[in-house]
């Protein structure tokens, strides 16, 4: 079972990103899934628990300063990249038919979250798939003031590298748990992603009877 989790989550193993492109890669699906809206999909909290760990031992040949630094910066870019969209072309998205890389559901949830939450989902959205990605886009196209969505933005990115880095740093740079890290990474990654999957079923299935009580219409 373990094997095939590993298999399953290999596109996304750290070791794979840094033979391709290393903490440039990291870095650009840090970017990406922090506020352009077709890349939802990346389970860029794995990724950064993966980075923590290979910090470690050293199989990221950059220290854990460097890479906060660097993903922090990823995130904050991001975040103004979609907070910019959501201004120009946010409206257009409500107006968009679904696709493969879109679901005006996703911006629906978003809202609900964020009205939940108030201008702390900004934070709190980090740390939830599709939530981190729509959350600077609906601030945008809401009309945040700037200068509150960059403070905001600023201390959710730098809360939640810091936190998922530094957790991969502390179970890398424990020489016991070496044996077990392809593991404890694989888990890592389920366990980050299993929403997401859980969630994109569950629309999925929520269209499909849609479409067939449409039919039957």
């Amino acid at each position: 079972m373990i094997g095939i989790l590993q298999d399953i989550f290999s596109f996304f193993d750290a070791a794979s990103l840094i033979r391709y492109g290393g903490l440039l890669i990291i870095f650009l699906v840090v970017f990406g899934s922090t506020g352009l809206f077709f890349c939802f999909f990346l389970p860029s909290g794995g990724l950064l628990f993966t980075a923590g760990v290979f910090v470690a031992t050293g199989t990221l040949g950059n220290n854990i300063f460097v890479v906060n630094s660097l993903l922090i910066l990823a995130s904050f870019f991001g975040n103004i990249t979609g907070y910019w969209f959501g201004r120009k072309a946010g409206p257009s998205l409500y107006r968009r038919k679904d696709s493969k890389f879109f679901r005006r559901q996703y911006l629906t949830t978003t809202e609900e979250f964020y009205d939940k939450w108030g201008r702390s989902a900004l934070v709190a959205g980090f740390f939830l798939p599709i939530i981190r990605t729509f959350s600077p886009i609906l601030a945008g196209v809401i009309g945040l003031r700037l200068r509150r969505f960059i403070l905001f933005s600023f201390v959710g990115s730098v809360c939640w590298i810091v936190s998922f880095v530094s957790v991969g740093y502390l179970i890398g740079s424990r020489p016991f748990l070496k044996p077990w890290l392809k593991y404890i990474v694989a888990g890592f990654i389920l366990f980050v992603t299993l929403p997401l999957i859980l969630g994109i079923i569950k629309r999925l299935r929520g269209s499909r009877k849609k479409n067939g009580e449409g039919n039957k219409g």
